[in-house]
């Protein structure tokens, strides 16, 4: 089978000659960048509602068990682009995970069309059309982590340079060892799928050209920095 590797390291296009080809177009996969390799994830799996603030902020009620949604690989990104002004940025730590067990980190904006996640939840329905359209999970690359320091993680968010979210370990409902026993119980957790754990409070909506900046910190050491805007 014919594969070939965009520029960007965020797809790959299978079956198919490169754009511009007459043939059958292909399959877009979406990657990340995890260290020196090149990884496709199946999936990436969410945690809903796992900070206090954040569950008050939107007026929702604490959960009495684990809130979990997908969004599809077609979702993955590395741009961040602005899609309307009812469009929500919510910051998050990323665990990726290899043979069941968390084996990297990195940062993502779990993107939310809120007035679509409002009506849906009006009347009981799925959040897929408001969670997990295309471009909607914006990854950073992601490095190798070691589990002995995981309640040291940290993230802090920027939105044009001032601070709109700030996330903690201690301050998540559900530790990620936790998360990942309730999804695997389930569902099964494939190489190089990513985990969204939560978002903490400071969610908002944004505009084209607002610019992001990202840190993961362990204690006062920052391990991975990214920045977006939003195009």
């Amino acid at each position: 089978m014919f594969i070939w590797y965009s520029l960007r390291f965020g797809s790959v296009l299978f079956g198919a000659e490169a754009p511009g080809s007459e043939k059958t177009k292909g399959t877009i996969v979406n990657q990340i960048k995890f260290g020196n390799e090149i990884i496709i994830p199946s999936k990436v799996v969410c945690v809903g509602r796992n900070y206090v603030e954040h569950i008050h902020e939107l007026g929702n009620e604490i959960p009495s068990s684990m809130v979990l949604f997908n969004k599809p690989n077609s979702a993955i990104t590395d741009e961040l682009s602005y899609f309307d002004e009812k469009c929500r940025f919510e910051g998050e730590i990323c665990f990726l995970i290899w043979k069941g067990a968390i084996t990297g980190i990195g940062f993502g904006l779990d993107l939310t069309k809120a007035d679509i996640q409002n009506r849906m939840k009006e009347k009981g329905l799925p959040w897929e059309r408001a969670k997990a359209f295309d471009g909607s999970a914006v990854l950073s690359e992601f490095v190798p982590f070691d589990l002995v320091e995981l309640e040291k993680v940290s993230m802090k968010l920027f939105r044009n340079s001032e601070l709109a979210q700030y996330a903690t370990y201690n301050l998540m409902i559900y530790k990620p060892d936790e998360i990942v026993r309730e999804i695997s119980s389930f569902m099964t957790l494939e190489d190089g799928d990513i985990i969204m754990s939560g978002t903490p409070k400071g969610v908002s909506n944004y505009e084209r050209g607002d610019h992001f900046a990202a840190e993961l910190l362990l204690g006062d050491e920052v391990i991975l920095e990214c920045r977006f805007t939003a195009e």
